[in-house]
């Protein structure tokens, strides 16, 4: 079983993110399973990580048991929100006892915005870098325009150019991951 690990950074309710993850989550190859991260978390407080809070630990353990990463992340402002970037803090700490070392990882977006998630995504590969993951650089998703994308009842993605390129990508992806073990 190939576990992926999915940070989707958006909280809102209805975030086109978190139906994006889901049309993926419905695209995964057999014996492939992803398992969201819960990023409702304290914000990084460097004080907490000689206990760190129990919500940060399940989500550094999913981490943990994962083969890879997924970001699926929005745009806010021209970066990453400050929710997907809190989690990836608290998740990468303390110094020297990441989860994120040595993970495969990808990432794709969606946005109102006419540039989709460019400038969030060329942001998340800094941290990315930093936390010495190893980068599947291509395929690239970056879905602008999203409040036009038309979702079926389930909350998946109805749009058959999207969900062609969205295949490729989890495909690909998926193959990443496992060649990466």
């Amino acid at each position: 079983m190939t576990k992926i690990a999915v940070f989707v950074g958006s909280l809102q309710a209805g975030s086109y993110n978190k139906k994006i993850a889901k049309t993926l989550e419905q695209m995964l190859p057999n014996g492939t399973e992803f398992t969201y991260v819960d990023l409702k978390l304290p914000l990084f407080n460097q004080d907490l990580e000689v206990q760190f809070p129990e919500e940060v630990q399940v989500a550094k353990d999913v981490v943990f048991d994962s083969d890879g990463v997924l970001f699926v992340t929005p745009e806010y402002n021209r970066s990453i929100p400050g929710v997907l970037k809190n989690a990836i803090d608290w998740v990468s700490r303390p110094y020297g006892q990441s989860a994120f070392t040595g993970k495969p990882v990808g990432m794709v977006g969606a946005s109102t915005s006419a540039v989709g998630t460019a400038v969030a995504q060329s942001d998340l590969r800094h941290v990315v870098a930093f936390l010495n993951m190893k980068l599947m650089s291509q395929p690239e998703i970056y879905i602008a325009n999203a409040g036009g994308l038309v979702f079926n009842e389930d909350g998946t993605l109805a749009d058959e150019r999207w969900n062609a390129n969205l295949e490729v990508y989890i495909r690909s992806f998926v193959s990443w991951v496992e060649n990466e073990k």
